[in-house]
């Protein structure tokens, strides 16, 4: 994360996950994790390392009981969405990209 104020804002205010811990770790470095409402799992937003880039494939991937939907919501609150893949055989999908372009991806169960 290039600013975790502004992630932390994303996170909670446009997605709507909850930010679940905040620990400071001393120098003004902090660790936060935020979850989707209910999940177990949780993400932490912490600052990148001087160097490292923002804006990669994080191989995160969210189930979603409506790809379509979700996809129409994230949308109209302003996420960089990408279109809804439909391939036969394969469970509806769509990417979708943080504030730093950190690419996520929202699976449709069945």
């Amino acid at each position: 994360m290039a600013d975790q104020d502004r992630a932390l804002a994303f996170y909670v205010d446009t997605l709507g996950f909850e930010k679940r811990f905040e620990f400071p770790m001393g120098g003004g470095a902090r660790w936060i994790e935020v979850a989707p409402p209910g999940a177990t799992t949780t993400i932490a937003l912490v600052s990148s390392p001087e160097g490292l880039p923002t804006g990669v494939d994080t191989g995160i991937r969210f189930s979603t009981t409506d790809a379509g939907a979700d996809h129409d919501d994230l949308e109209a609150r302003g996420v960089d969405v990408d279109e809804v893949l439909r391939w036969a055989g394969v469970p509806p999908m769509f990417a979708f990209r943080d504030i730093d372009g950190n690419k996520l991806v929202m699976v449709e169960q069945t």
